[in-house]
């Protein structure tokens, strides 16, 4: 089974987060999309670097903003993923058109987002009081596994 769901990186800052997501992307043929601005350029070897020789065989799509993805893709299924939610993203209602979205890694998901959308966002749980958050393609990786799992 081909998985058809998408990752989306809502401006993204660290390009190192960026290549391994695109990697773990690549490994599960589903797209990944990116909504400007980043906080580096695409191009840079560190995000190559974290995709290996992947990074070409990545399905990728960029946006210039939140409203462009939105017209241009129409989502239907749209799950956010950030800390301190009241809902846990092994209860998330995944579909096989979902589109998984993660804020930047310092700044998150906008308030003008949590505001519109906010019965659709999940948290991966945290036990320690010591971790703030947890590394985002870390988190985009288990999320995407999660999302599999519960359509196989």
């Amino acid at each position: 089974m081909q998985p058809n769901f998408k990752i989306v990186l809502y401006e993204p800052e660290i390009p190192g987060n960026t290549g391994s997501i695109g990697r773990t992307c690549v490994a599960l043929g589903i797209e990944l999309i990116l909504i400007k601005p980043y906080g580096f350029d695409i191009d840079e070897k560190s995000v190559r670097r974290a995709g290996l020789d992947y990074w070409k065989h990545l399905d990728l799509k960029e946006y210039d903003d939140w409203d462009a993805f939105i017209i241009n893709e129409n989502p239907q299924s749209l799950l956010f993923f950030e800390n301190h939610k009241p809902q846990s993203f092994f209860e998330a209602p995944y579909q096989s058109d979902s589109y998984l979205v993660f804020g930047s890694e310092t700044k998150g998901i906008p308030q003008s987002l949590l505001s519109k959308y906010e019965g659709n966002f999940y948290e991966l749980p945290m036990y320690s009081e010591v971790i703030r958050s947890l590394n985002l393609s870390n988190a985009a990786t288990a999320v995407a596994y999660q999302c599999l799992r519960s359509l196989i």
